[in-house]
């Protein structure tokens, strides 16, 4: 994919330090001041090329720019990578809004309803979408303390509260529900296995491993194993050299050591437990232990470990029904509880002692079979209460407190050869706020309370947030402001025909019927003049009709555009022809979409090129078009598959003036023999490439020209328009009340179902005196 060349001077942020400045005092001097920016006072600016790859973000890179823009140079903050701020210590402010719920899907499948979002905000950025978002943006330090606050909007006590609404953000619930289930429930699938990298039957990577043919279903009394190992390094990587199996009442079946293959290079004794003494007498051999775990195992025994996986990647072996304690007591973000944790949490029970030399594998595997009989007889909302987020925290504090320079070693040494990653925790951004003393605001779904931990409040609507917001938000230096369009809008049904329509949709846009010719045209003449206007994805001949037509789709909108308008009424092929885009129920409203899309500030600026030739470089067209006024940066798209450049490309300008006037000298330029179209941008961001993965994952090939049968939306959709409108309405009304010069973030984090996931969208910029978002 093409990154975006910058032009004139104009540089990519590359993450250099801006100015520095305390903007909490910058602040107190305004409002000692009047509370407005004196004529002197610098404006903040906000800078991104956000263009092909780059306009990709990461939920890393987001927290990044928001603790710039909160805390400038302080706490090791730096300019983010990915766009820059200039005069940070100016900012009046940072507010954060996000559409829970939302994806950027949801931002063009209503489009037209988004109408205060797409005329303020000139940056977009596509993001990946997550399970705890709040959480990616605060840093690992903030805890999630579930709790209702039905009684009242200020309220915080939980002393009324019941339990099952103050463990609504529990990950084991949000994954397993609070009803308690059999040990099936808890098996992992076949998709979750090859996601941690267990050994599964037929992959590429397991030839030669040993399948333990337990193929019998499962039931949910069937039998329960511990399995644990421990390993050295050797030549040939982590070999096995001590194997424990444990049945369901605790009983060893078996503790044998094992001797490599390969020359040790490593016995890892501090945590394997092993030397070479104990292995030098050892006659067993890695078939060995294969064959009697084969032979002992029953054909519906479940295994349990925690990270099985690893071991049996080191056993070699294949079996087919596992539960794992590491993904069975879940944390966010994907990270894993340690099993010596878990099982002093949870049991009671002291592990893996420091007085003892290395591990012991039948103590581990004993009680990783424990910790699963204890999460299938209690059930989720049992463990849940057990708080075992706080707990760890309050270990590590009184680790601390004991010895300070106990615990990072610790973190870092403590790493079974099993897949625990390890805990790279970023500093808690809650705290770097307060350290400021900058109090931060937190209000809808999840707020703060007065200890700064965050709290469920469900029962609060957006209306009701934005009254709130529009009080305190003026009062506070950082605020997340959290709206909501309710779990009945985004039902995973609702969420993948919305998907379908959209796709329907843009696959129509992308669309042109082109015709009649005569029955003896050329093919060939007709692709070389159509392909002119951008690039062709597909091209095939309608035989239908009395004379034949060209069904034609693009891979970009500004192509299908380019077409209808400069050759409709045109002589192509020896026939005067029309170009039309196919006649939907769903395209009607085209021509509005086109219009909105032309005059969206995010292509303010920009204007799009076709009819290059393949064969010219991003160097070539520098040089073809510097002597273009005021011209910013140059994108060449690729394709995404290939590599492959694409015969167009989009100029954005630093004036919206140069671009009209670059417009009237380009089209009809010929450069290098190929004369050039072109036309105001469409889709020239992030859009482009949204475009171009939500087309290229639909097989359907062209519209249909004839009029469809005009469905009606369902009643959910009709309300989820409503509801979109009304929340367009509350972020307009709240962004006026911001004061100027404050960075305003709004967030569509993204949705993940059973249909798949959705990538989110975030929209960014500095509010100006004109109330729109300064660039």
């Amino acid at each position: 994919m093409a990154k975006a060349v910058c032009l004139n001077g104009y540089k990519r942020p590359a993450g250099a330090a801006a100015e520095a400045g305390e903007r909490p005092a910058a602040r107190k001097r305004r409002k000692a001041d009047g509370g407005g920016r004196g004529p002197e006072e610098k404006s903040s600016r906000l800078s991104a090329a956000l263009f092909g790859e780059d306009c990709e973000i990461n939920h890393d890179q987001l927290y990044e720019l928001l603790k710039y823009a909160a805390l400038g140079n302080c706490h090791n903050a730096t300019q983010p990578s990915w766009c820059r701020i200039y005069h940070q210590s100016h900012l009046a402010g940072v507010v954060v809004i996000v559409l829970h719920e939302t994806s950027q899907l949801h931002f063009y499948k209503f489009y037209l309803q988004f109408k205060h979002l797409r005329k303020v905000f000139r940056h977009r950025f596509t993001l990946s979408s997550s399970t705890n978002f709040l959480a990616s943006l605060y840093g690992e330090g903030a805890n999630l303390k579930p709790q209702n606050t039905a009684q009242g909007l200020n309220s915080t006590s939980s002393e009324c509260v019941p339990k099952s609404s103050k463990l609504q953000c529990d990950p084991i619930l949000r994954k397993y529900g609070e009803k308690k289930r059999g040990l099936t429930s808890y098996t992992l699938t076949l998709e979750e296995q090859e996601k941690n990298d267990y050994p599964i039957k037929g992959s590429p990577g397991c030839k030669g491993y040993i399948y333990t043919e337990c193929d019998q279903q499962r039931t949910d009394s069937s039998p329960l194993f511990g399995l644990d190992c421990e390993m050295c390094l050797t030549e040939k990587g982590n070999e096995v050299t001590r194997v424990s199996l444990v049945d369901a009442q605790g009983q060893c079946l078996l503790n044998e050591l094992v001797k490599p293959e390969s020359t040790v290079v490593n016995y890892r004794t501090r945590f394997s437990g092993i030397t070479k003494k104990m292995l030098l007498p050892v006659k067993t051999r890695l078939p060995d232990i294969q064959t009697r775990l084969k032979k002992m195992l029953p054909h519906d025994a479940v295994l349990v470990g925690h990270s099985l996986n690893a071991d049996l990647q080191a056993l070699e072996m294949i079996h087919p029904s596992v539960i794992d304690t590491s993904l069975l007591f879940a944390r966010n973000e994907g990270r894993r509880f340690k099993l010596k944790f878990l099982a002093k949490a949870v049991l009671g029970k002291e592990i893996q002692c420091e007085q003892k030399l290395g591990h012991d594998p039948a103590e581990d595997a004993r009680a990783a079979l424990e910790l699963a009989q204890f999460f299938i007889e209690q059930g989720p909302a049992k463990v849940a209460e057990l708080n075992l987020e706080m707990l760890l925290t309050a270990e590590k504090l009184a680790e601390v407190s004991q010895n300070k320079t106990v615990l990072q070693p610790r973190q870092r040494r403590v790493q079974k050869q099993l897949n625990e990653p390890p805990c790279s925790s970023k500093p808690c951004f809650l705290d770097c706020l307060q350290m400021t003393g900058q109090k931060p605001l937190l209000l809808g779904r999840q707020e703060l309370d007065s200890s700064g931990l965050c709290q469920s409040n469900l029962s609060t609507s957006n209306k009701q947030i934005l009254q709130r917001a529009l009080e305190d938000v003026p009062l506070s230096t950082f605020s997340i402001i959290q709206f909501s369009l309710g779990p009945e809008y985004v039902a995973s049904h609702l969420l993948a025909g919305l998907c379908e329509k959209v796709r329907s949709k843009l696959t129509d846009m992308l669309t042109i019927y082109a015709g009649p010719f005569e029955k003896s045209f050329c093919l060939k003449s007709v692709k070389k003049e159509f392909g002119r206007c951008g690039p062709i994805q597909s091209l095939t001949v309608v035989t239908e009709t009395y004379q034949p037509y060209v069904c034609i789709q693009y891979e970009v909108l500004e192509a299908a555009q380019l077409a209808v308008e400069s050759l409709n009424g045109a002589e192509v092929a020896g026939s005067c022809i029309k170009v039309q885009r196919p006649v939907t129920a769903a395209m009607l409203d085209c021509d509005v979409l086109i219009k909105e899309l032309e005059l969206d500030v995010e292509n303010e600026g920009v204007i799009y090129v076709a009819g290059l030739k393949k064969s010219l470089t991003e160097a070539d067209l520098q040089e073809e078009f510097s002597q273009l006024q005021d011209l910013e940066t140059l994108f060449l798209p690729k394709d995404l598959q290939s590599g492959k450049c694409r015969n167009c490309c989009f100029l954005k300008f630093q004036k919206s003036q140069s671009a009209v006037d670059a417009l009237k000298v380009i089209n009809g330029w010929t450069v290098k023999g190929s004369k050039l179209r072109s036309r105001n941008a469409l889709a020239s961001g992030h859009l482009w490439r949204w475009i171009w993965q939500m087309n290229h994952s639909n097989e359907k090939q062209g519209g249909n020209i004839l009029c469809e049968k005009m469905e009606q939306p369902s009643d959910s959709e009709q309300d989820l328009r409503k509801e979109v409108k009304k929340l367009d309405h509350h972020i307009k009304k709240l962004y006026r009340s911001l004061q100027d010069n404050t960075l305003c973030v709004v967030l569509f984090p993204g949705v993940n179902s059973m249909h798949g996931s959705q990538s989110g969208l975030g929209l960014m910029g500095i509010k100006d005196d004109g109330g729109r978002s300064a660039c």
